[in-house]
């Protein structure tokens, strides 16, 4: 870059920033579980490189990798310190398209299939545990580069990354990787819900289905509360209490499966992320919080 002025350094330092964007983001989305912060970590990783001596970093990639690692670090630091809602029934920002369509930002935020249920997982860890497991596990960074972020030796952070990996082993089913005959499923859960047929739900639910409804700090109406439901005679029956909003549900890609948008008079009312394994739904994740909704793109479903 010898010979540019500072206005064009600063150029061709956003171009190259913006060539790892999408690898970014997706790093981020998976420590954080939230868009919005996100967006506030890919800013604050965007001042720290405008901020350095470019010509000094040899593998802009590696180095813009560490430097989103140790922000989101600090931000979930930050957020066990202060946070009070329950773990159980927190659900994560959901990713949410069409499946008619997928943006190329939606396909890279897919690229892993990073299902709702295994952020839910994630959110348990703690902050150096996350860090470890998504940096390496997910995106094959070495130990030696993880291990001045979490300020701990190669072997102390390998550690880190096994008793993770334990807790998420089992804790988040693998879902059916078949879109379509996940649709099949959810359009029959659907078509029970809206017919009020509790037989027909009880046949699409598993045994041992969670649902984790996460209305957030506001109160909902009656029992549209956060709460944590276990088995599939109680998950029908909310289905079953919630069935006049069934007609509203549309079948929405969420997190890379599919999953349901609920939409009423153009005012959206939940999103919900499916887990579907061996043809039946054995997790729900449903974000009912007006305030993040109100955050989330879905333009598509509210026209």
């Amino acid at each position: 870059m010898t010979g540019m002025d500072g206005n064009g350094r600063q150029r061709d330092l956003a171009e190259r920033f913006e060539e790892h964007r999408g690898h970014l983001r997706a790093v981020a989305y998976r420590m954080l579980g939230s868009l919005s912060e996100t967006d506030d970590a890919l800013q604050e990783a965007w001042l720290k490189l405008s901020r350095a001596d470019a010509d000094e970093i040899r593998n802009l990639a590696a180095w813009l990798t560490t430097v989103v690692g140790r922000v989101c670090l600090d931000m979930l630091r930050s957020r066990t310190a202060r946070r009070e809602e329950p773990m159980d029934t927190y659900v994560p920002d959901p990713v949410v398209g069409s499946l008619d369509r997928i943006d190329p930002e939606q396909e890279l935020l897919h690229a892993d299939s990073v299902g709702l249920a295994l952020l839910v997982v994630l959110e348990t860890l703690e902050p150096a545990e996350r860090l470890a497991f998504v940096l390496h596990d997910m995106f094959a960074v070495p130990f030696d580069d993880i291990a001045p972020i979490v300020d701990r030796s190669s072997a102390a952070t390998r550690q880190l990354a096994s008793r993770a990996r334990r807790r998420v082993r089992g804790a988040a089913p693998v879902p059916d990787p078949d879109l379509a005959q996940q649709r099949k499923v959810v359009d029959a859960f659907l078509a029970a819900s809206r017919g009020g047929d509790f037989e027909a739900l009880l046949m699409v639910l598993d045994p041992e289905v969670v649902l984790r409804a996460d209305a957030g700090a506001l109160v909902g109406r009656g029992a549209a509360t956060s709460k944590l439901v276990r088995g599939a005679a109680s998950v029908a029956e909310q289905a079953f209490m919630f069935r006049q909003f069934a007609a509203y549900a549309r079948p929405a890609l969420v997190n890379g499966s599919v999953g349901v948008v609920t939409v009423v008079n153009g005012r959206p009312m939940s999103v919900t992320g499916l887990t579907i394994a061996d043809g039946k739904i054995v997790g729900m994740d449903i974000l009912a919080d007006p305030e993040r909704l109100a955050g989330l793109n879905l333009a598509v479903f509210v026209s």
